[in-house]
């Protein structure tokens, strides 16, 4: 996705060979332009043969782009709560999910109430680096019963694991942009044709 490769190299920060920090657009303050494109472009991976009725993503950074790829399919957003709340009954999905960039396990959560058997789930998440929230999320779709459509990603580190685990894994997964190296402060894209 051109546009969002261009807002990274704009406005992404490559803080390592492990980290670029895109707060300005992505996961702090929101270009709401570009979230609405990125809306378009996850709709348009599955509009054509895959029935989705329950967008998946987890709280806090996937909430914007999941919205806006439900407001597309027509579709309810579910996000996975960090942190259980008073008014969530027992009644719950709960899957462990390492974050690499804060450096600790959560335990994410969803009530049984919105995600059902006859759910078909397309999950979206923000970054994609060593997987653990996308399989967490995946764990969720399965301990529903329900069938995951898919599984779409803003950013992929494709330099780190998590890809290779879900596309072994059997995971259907849609990457916007492809990092493969963000060595030297730069991140450098692999090309369009190996983002699918």
């Amino acid at each position: 996705m051109k546009i969002l490769q261009e807002k990274i190299l704009q406005d992404g920060i490559v803080l390592s060979n492990d980290v670029l920090k895109v707060d300005s657009f992505l996961n702090h303050q929101l270009d709401p332009f570009l979230m609405a494109e990125i809306g378009k472009e996850f709709a348009s991976k599955v509009k054509s043969g895959k029935k989705i009725t329950k967008i998946l993503t987890i709280e806090a950074s996937g909430i914007a782009a999941a919205l806006m790829t439900g407001i597309e399919l027509g579709v309810p957003v579910v996000f996975a709560r960090k942190k259980k709340s008073i008014t969530m009954s027992d009644q719950n999905y709960v899957a462990q999910v390492y974050s690499f960039t804060k450096q600790e396990s959560s335990d994410i959560t969803v009530s049984k109430r919105f995600i059902t058997p006859e759910d078909h789930v397309y999950i979206i998440d923000d970054f994609l680096a060593r997987g653990a929230a996308s399989l967490g999320l995946a764990s969720i779709v399965e301990q529903a019963g329900a069938s995951l459509a898919g599984i779409g990603i803003i950013i992929e580190k494709a330099f780190q694991e998590g890809g290779n685990k879900l596309r072994e894994a059997g995971y259907p997964v849609y990457s916007l942009v492809r990092i493969k190296s963000l060595k030297n402060g730069v991140a450098e894209f692999m090309e369009e044709e190996e983002n699918e």
